[in-house]
Parts: C-alpha cells; structure tokens; sequence
C-alpha cells in the first residue's frame, strides 16, 4: 500500500524485549521508518528471548515477529563519536522511545528535557515497570511479575488451582498499544501546536487499565473478594452462570452471556429453576454443573449448530491446528511470509489495521545488528 498514514516520519527506537518494540511494530506497519538503536555486536537484549528455544538467523524467533519490518543502527551510547552521531539523528527524527530503568538516560544525556533542547518536537516516548518514582520505581518491569502484584493472576482458573498466568506477555501487549495510543495523540497535537511531547506509560498502570471493570466494581462493592468457582473451566470470580467452558462427547463448548433459562431450554433442562436472574450469581456452580451434565452428551459440533439457531452465544474451542483449519481463520488472512536475510522465508503475522479497505503487509524482516548503519548514515548523518 502506498501512502501509509505514517509515511515520512522517522522513529528512533532504544526499547528492548516486548513493549517498547511492540509500539514501534505498529508505527512501522502504518508506514513510518522504525530504526532500533542497539549495542554493536549483541544488540538489544530481546534478541536472545526465546520461545520453545527456536532461533532464526542468529536471532530469536520472538526477536523475528516483533521486529520485522524495521531497520537497525549499531552504537556504542558510551561512546562520544557515536553518542553525537545519535544526537544528530534525534534532531532530525520525529519520535523516540525507550524502556530503560529510571536514570539511565539521564546518566547518557538523551533525558527528554535534553533531548527538547536537540529537538522541540520530538515526541519522546517511555516505557516503565511501575512508573519512575515511588517505591517500586526500580523493580524490574517484567510481565509475569506485573500480572502477579497487580492481583490479574487471580483471575483465570478455579479455586483449587491458585493463581494462574495468563497464557501471553498480556500486560507487555496492552501497555504497546497504550504507548502507541499516546504517540498517535502526541503527533496529531504537533500537528496543530508544533510542539514536541513526553509520553509516559508503564506496565503497572496498563494492568490496571486492562482491570478497569473489575476494579471498578471491587472499590464500589466493599471491597469484599467474590469466591472463585469450584467447578473447571469457569469464567472469572466476578461473572454468573452460563459463562464457562463445558466438556463436550468429542471436545469442549463455549458459552458466553446469556439468558439462563433460554440455554436451559434449549440442552434440554426445564426453565424454571433458572427464571430468575439472580440466582445465575448466587447459584453458579450448580449451574455451571447442571449445564456440564448436559452438554457432555453430545458432540461440540451438534451443540454449535443447535445453540445457534437458538441465537445463543457460543462456539467451539479450538486449539491452534483446530483454529487454522477454520474457514474463518483463512478469510481473516492474517498470515504473511517475511523474506529473511538468506532467502528463506518466515511465517508470521501481519498488521492488524485495513486503512481506506486495503489490508496492510509487509515481507520486511527483522535486521541484523547495524545492519542500516551505512544507509542511515547517508540520509541522515553525511550533511
């Protein structure tokens, strides 16, 4: 596609690992040119984490699907000749973002009331584990440990099971889309203003965002802790029957909001015992294992097709070898083949937005370190 939104605008990223890169993934895929600034030789340290120990290219393949399509620039910050090649590019970039501890940019000199001096506009973007002052500013900002202090881990699974993770870097993922939220706003400000911004967020504060439902409804209800479910596959704490996921005769079954008594009816069991609503709370477990005695009779596919013509909300679990044979996975179209440094190619996904009905891909890899030092240096950095 040509003309993304973001096309002309320079991003110097000096974030690492997920957050950070995250953000500069999406500004990259809606067209600007993203250049990550790394430490010659080792690069940043999301380079060598890992899942499932699978490395493509010298490079870990996370490293490869959170930062393809972007360009890489090898400099030593503690080195004077390469601390002012990075300044001269900062007065020409647009936007910068990094997810250093607090301090450490002040140390270097590239703080945001410096960077201001270099470059008024410049929209200086951070991110922190739990913001930079108070007592927790110098914990390391990682998602597991941010799902466990933020009470989110409490969440998913039933009561025998104490607390569980969520299955992705989920406060990493949120908090890259807050971050990028706020550079979209700090750039259209600019617009009107001419005026550069600092914008501040941290994974803390986007966990709790990502709560706002429940935490609202925990300040405002005493502040008394609902029971978690005894029974498995349950919905959280806080939600009433039918929500959950019920065992089926070949596979499990999905059911979301809905009227009780009408689902009642529809697998087979006498409404009136589920007529009034309230009980759907105070009778969860009963029901959630009335509905289980039921629904395990019969096949996930039978109950789908019967449930919605019944315009009741549910569907099929799959797991990923189920999911990408669905119909509906294929018409997403949400898999693009990346072009590797040696030929190859990669798998992965491509950007989630459609701007004026065009999806929007991008074969780009990830770079190797200092890859670009040669044309960076050329468009920006020769004059």
């Amino acid at each position: 596609m040509d003309n993304k939104p973001l096309a002309g605008l320079l991003v110097l990223e000096f974030s690492q690992f997920m957050a950070g890169p995250t953000a500069g993934l999406r500004l990259a895929d809606l067209g600007a040119r993203v250049v990550k600034i790394e430490r010659p030789g080792a690069g940043e340290g999301g380079r060598q984490i890992a899942i499932k120990n699978i490395f493509v290219d010298e490079s870990s393949l996370v490293f490869h699907t959170i930062n393809r399509n972007k360009e890489s620039y090898a400099a030593n910050l503690k080195d004077a000749h390469d601390l002012e090649a990075i300044k001269k590019l900062i007065r020409q970039a647009d936007v910068m973002t990094h997810n250093f501890r607090p301090g450490v940019m002040e140390k270097i000199g590239l703080d945001y009331e410096s960077v201001r001096q270099l470059n008024p506009k410049m929209i200086y973007a951070t991110v922190t584990g739990y913001g930079n002052e108070g007592p927790w500013a110098k914990k390391p900002g990682q998602d597991l440990l941010v799902q466990s202090l933020s009470g989110l881990s409490w969440l998913s699974g039933c009561a025998q099971d104490g607390p569980v993770p969520f299955g992705l870097a989920v406060v990493d993922m949120y908090c890259a889309t807050h971050l990028t939220q706020g550079i979209l706003a700090a750039l259209l400000r600019r617009a009107r203003t001419q005026l550069g911004a600092l914008v501040e967020v941290s994974l803390l504060e986007s966990a709790l965002d990502m709560q706002f439902e429940l935490l609202t409804t925990h300040a405002n209800d005493g502040r008394k802790l609902p029971a978690r479910s005894t029974v498995r596959g349950a919905g959280h704490a806080y939600l009433s029957a039918p929500y959950g996921l019920y065992k089926t005769l070949d596979g499990h079954i999905a059911l979301a909001m809905g009227n009780v008594s009408h689902i009642a009816a529809a697998i087979g069991l006498p409404e009136a015992p589920y007529q009034d609503a309230s009980t759907w709370f105070s009778r969860r477990d009963e029901i959630l294992e009335e509905f289980a005695s039921k629904l395990c009779q019969k096949t996930t596919a039978e109950w789908v097709s019967k449930l919605e013509s019944a315009g009741i909300w549910c569907g099929p679990v799959n797991d990923y070898h189920r999911f990408f044979q669905e119909k509906g996975f294929a018409e997403a179209g949400m898999l693009q083949q990346v072009k590797l440094q040696d030929g190859s190619a990669l798998t992965t996904t491509r950007s989630v937005y459609q701007i004026d009905g065009k999806r929007l891909f991008a074969d780009k890899p990830a770079p190797k370190v200092g890859q670009h030092n040669q044309s960076i240096v050329h468009d920006y950095l020769e004059n």
